[in-house]
Formats: C-alpha cells, structure tokens, sequence
C-alpha cells in the first residue's frame, strides 16, 4: 500500500515558517510606522504590532516584537507626539497613543517574570531607556522648560512591576506567579541602575513607600522591597556625592530658591533636623529638581521607605518565616539604616519587639538597641533587664553562644555601670558554669575576669570565702530585676570550683582567679569559638613532656601489697566458711 501523501510539511519545518512569516511582518509593521511618523501619517499598524507582539508564543518571536515596538515609540517620543502641547486633534492622538503604551508598558513588566532569562532582563533594560526618552521628552515639552522633569507616572510602573511580580502574559497564557522578584532582574536592577543613579534611587524610595502602603497585605512586596533595599550600601553620606544621574537633565545645578514658582513646588514631607539654620527651607517647599540635589531629601525618603517597610513584615501566622526577615533586617539594621534615617530612635517600637523572639534574634534586636542609646540618645531603661533574660541555660549551650558573649561583652564595657547590676550578670553566669559544657566555661572564666579588672568594687565576691554552697547564698537566682538579686553580697563560689574541672584547661584557666590581677585583660575573641572539636584538637596536639604512668606496680614488699593480701583473706572469710 502507497505512503500516505502529507498534506502540510513536517513540524519543525512548518514552526520554522512561521517565524519567518512573523519576522517579515513584524519588520514591515516597523518600517510603515517609521514613514508614517516621519510623514505624520496614520499610526493604526501599531495596534497590529502590539497585538502580535502581545500573542506571540516564541520567546525569540516576543523578543523580535518588543524591540520593535521599543524603536518605534522612540521615534514616535522623539517626534514629540506624546508632547504636553497641540491642538484636539493633537491630544486625541497623544491619547490614543499613551493607551498603547500603557499596555506595551504592562506586557514588559510582566515579563520581568517570565519563564525565559533573555525576556526578563530584555523587558527590564527596555523600560528603563523608555523612562530616560520619555523624561527628556516631559522636559522639552513642559511649560515649566526650566525645570527638568522625571517621568514619574511611567517610572511607578516601574516600581510596581519589581514589587507585586505581575505573572507573564506572552502569548496569551499566566506563568506561574509566586509574588518573588527573580534573583537576575533583582541583581540587575540593583546594580545597574538603583546602586548608581542617585534619581533612580530616590524615586523608587518615594514610590515603593507609596505601593506597600496600597498594598498592606501583600506581604511578597515587602520582601521584594527588603530584598532590594537591604543590598544597598552607596547611600550618600554628603551632597557632594550626588553626582551621578539617569536623567542627565537633572544633574544640572537648580535654581536659586529666590526664582521658585508656587506651581513648581512639590508637596513632601519635612525632614526633622536639630539645626535650625539647616532647616530654614523646608522639604515640602523645595521642587523635585531641588530635593534630588539635598541629602536631606534623600534621608527623607530612605526613612518613609524603611519605616513602611517595617510595618508590612510582620508574619501573624508564621512565627519562623516572620523571624527569618527580622534576622534578615537585623543584621543590616546598625550600619546601614540607622546612620541614614532622619530620626534612627523612630524604629525603636518594632526593634523592641523584635528582642521577645530570644535567641541570635534578641540579641541583634539588643545590639541595635544598644546602637540607638549610645549613638543617637535613646531612653530605654529596661535594656539590661531584657539583657538579664537571655542568661539562662540554653545560652550556654547554643551555636548563637559566642555571638552573646560578644555582644554582651560589648554592653557591659562601660566603667559607669551599677556594681550591683554587673555582679548579677558575673553571678549569673557563675551559677550557670555549674552545668555548662567546657567551651562556655572558657568564655566565662576570662569575661568575669575582665569585669572584675574595670570594676575593682566587686573583687569582694572572690575574696569571700564564708559563702561556699547553696545553702548559705543570698543570691536571688529567680529576681529578674538585675539590681535586686543580692549578688553583691554572695560570691563567686561556683565559678571557683571549676578549679578541679575534669578538663584540665577549664581546671588551669580557672586558677587566675588565685592569682594577683596583674594581666589588663583577657582578649574574648581568642575564647569565643571554642568548641568540643577544637579542645579534643587541642589535647590531641599538646606536646607530653613526662610520659604519664598507664600502671602501677606492687612490690612484694609494699605496704599496699600487704594490704591487698588481707583484703583477699576478708573477702573470703565473707563468702566461705570453713568447717
């Protein structure tokens, strides 16, 4: 029997066609619109562009399409038909024109999701050149000619689409929307444009607070806001380096204040600052030329951006998600927010609530805690009452362990502290070595001794010797109030005993308490990453001066040979009796 005749070519071939087809139509729909601009002609075979651009399955095809629509909105913003100017007819056009953009715009940001690599980072680098050619287009054609002009309308979508992570729309169908900015577009967008461009960066603080304010429940635009802004470390520190600029028109020096116009002003909110001359031209009176142009403005921003940020990260019915973004905040939180925000004691509410997690947690949210009372003048009395919480015995024996004894060798290093607050802490932590595993006992011993050496008050607790078990002790080991334990008048009794340790470094390193202080000081960091593996290394490798005996030998003559062979007698007297 014959082979069936096929009416149609093979797959592949008929796929390749099809491209082909889709190619040459894309590249005469771009060419039409490229006379027609210049012939100030009919621009309906753009909807036919956009309509295939938009349905085109192909990545490479969608690629092909997006580019084209890219140049030929070039020309048409160029032309200057998306001007501010013109007659009815004019406007009608503009109209007509920015609908098709608006969905041009929306299919990119989607894109910024979709399944293909080239389409995200392409759709991403398209936007952003279509914000410089609109921007200096908005300048030209403002009746303000004077003042460049950011396209901010454009400029929000921008935003939005990084943020809420619209799904892919290509060719008709949803990709799979998680809500997650992808790692490509994030580190993209980072270094690209957010790290370096000073105005790109102060309008995604402005407007990204903006967004999680319209969205307070959609907690993946926290997280994409967090993930972008916890990266950045170039916010300047002084006018002089605001210098680097997207827009290149607004680089250029603004005007004196003196020439401001009222409908030039941009409404925003003051900045608090301590020195009143600095503050004679408030922010909500300067125009947007002038706040790119003052680190104050910046600072603004960059603190509505975080202080909106820390009000949406909140987990209600994920404790362990919710304390893996605060770990995240936390680690950044000393030295790259606080020094940049206006008023750094404004975080202080959801840092406080940050140390009721515990843990390596509470302890960041004490560091930055500590951060705010010592460099920016924060009230907070509790603070070593919550510090005295942390010791229990569970800190001694978690992998967080050298990280407390680091911090809180930290907040314990001024001379001005309470003797009796300070021999709460070395009490503490003396009744805690009683049931802790060698390698915190090594970090104990030269802690107490550092505070003993700056604080001489409290040598009595070693020099106490009536005091030597529980029973005398006036020490209140359940009083949470650190200054109302009594630990002044016990001593360190506990700590002592560690004398005769079965570990023989615990046992050596504790007999400094015997000894004159005449060392200033132990240095923590070579105590604080000791560990089981490292004091086994450690005996393993010391060098054995003196064989140590592995036997012992009785001579016959021995007294304790006598003594063996009258015990063997007794012990057969009690299990025989001989008739």
């Amino acid at each position: 029997m014959p082979a069936a005749i096929r009416s149609l070519p093979p797959t592949k071939k008929r796929k390749l066609q099809e491209n082909s087809d889709r190619t040459q139509t894309i590249k005469k729909l771009e060419e039409e619109l490229t006379a027609a601009v210049s012939n100030n002609a009919s621009l309906n075979p753009l909807a036919d562009l956009l309509e295939l651009a938009l349905n085109t399955k192909d990545a490479q095809g969608t690629l092909k399409g997006i580019y084209a629509l890219y140049r030929i909105f070039v020309v048409i913003i160029a032309s200057d038909k998306l001007g501010l100017t013109g007659d009815a007819a004019a406007k009608a056009v503009k109209a007509w024109l920015l609908e098709r953009l608006n969905t041009f715009v929306e299919f990119l940001g989607g894109l910024l999701k979709d399944e293909e690599k080239i389409l995200r980072t392409s759709a991403l680098q398209i936007l952003f050149s279509l914000q410089k050619h609109l921007s200096t287009s908005y300048t030209k054609t403002s009746p303000q000619s004077s003042e460049p002009q950011f396209h901010i309308s454009h400029f929000r979508r921008i935003v939005s689409a990084l943020l809420l992570c619209p799904p892919s729309t290509r060719g008709g169908r949803q990709s799979k929307d998680d809500g997650i900015i992808d790692t490509d577009i994030l580190n993209q967008f980072y270094e690209s444009w957010f790290s370096v461009h000073d105005d790109v960066r102060w309008f995604f603080l402005r407007e990204s607070a903006t967004i999680l304010n319209k969205n307070e429940r959609n907690l993946n635009a926290a997280l994409n806001a967090l993930s972008v802004l916890e990266r950045l470390t170039t916010f300047p520190t002084e006018s002089s380096e605001l210098d680097t600029w997207w827009i290149s028109e607004l680089g250029a020096k603004p005007r004196n204040r003196r020439c401001w116009r009222k409908e030039n002003l941009t409404q925003y909110e003051p900045v608090p600052s301590d020195n009143k001359k600095a503050a004679s031209v408030r922010l909500h009176k300067m125009t947007l030329h002038q706040c790119l142009h003052s680190l104050s403005s910046h600072k603004a921003v960059f603190t509505r951006a975080w202080l909106t940020l820390l009000q949406r990260l909140s987990v209600p019915n994920d404790v362990e998600r919710g304390k893996m973004v605060a770990m995240r905040v936390l680690n950044i939180m000393h030295r790259s927010v606080l020094p940049h925000l206006t008023r750094a004691v404004l975080v202080m509410d959801w840092v406080g609530r940050c140390v009721d997690f515990g843990g390596s947690i509470g302890l960041l949210a004490l560091n930055a805690l500590f951060v705010l009372m010592k460099e920016y003048n924060l009230d907070y009395p509790s603070f070593y009452t919550r510090l005295y919480a942390f010791l229990n015995r569970d800190v001694l024996h978690l992998k967080h362990r050298s990280r407390f004894f680091r911090l809180t060798d930290l907040f314990l290093s001024s001379t001005h502290l309470p003797a009796t607050l300070l021999a709460s802490f070395i009490k503490r932590l003396s009744r805690l070595s009683l049931t802790a595993p060698p390698a915190a006992i090594i970090m104990i011993i030269p802690f107490t001794y550092n505070i003993l050496k700056r604080h001489p008050a409290l040598m009595v607790m070693i020099h106490r010797i009536n005091i030597d078990d529980l029973s005398n002790d006036p020490f209140l080991p359940d009083e949470t109030n650190p200054v109302a334990t009594n630990a002044l008048n016990s001593s360190l009794w506990e700590l002592v005993s560690n004398c005769n340790h079965y570990h023989a470094s615990v046992a050596t390193l504790c007999k400094i308490f015997s000894e004159a202080f005449t060392k200033p000081g132990y240095p923590m960091e070579d105590f604080l990453d000791h560990t089981y593996t490292t004091l086994f290394e450690t005996e393993a490798k010391r060098k054995i001066k003196k064989e140590p005996p592995l036997a012992i030998d009785l001579g016959q003559n021995t007294n304790s040979s006598r003594y063996l062979g009258t015990r063997r007698k007794m012990v057969m007297n009690e299990l025989w009796t001989f008739a």
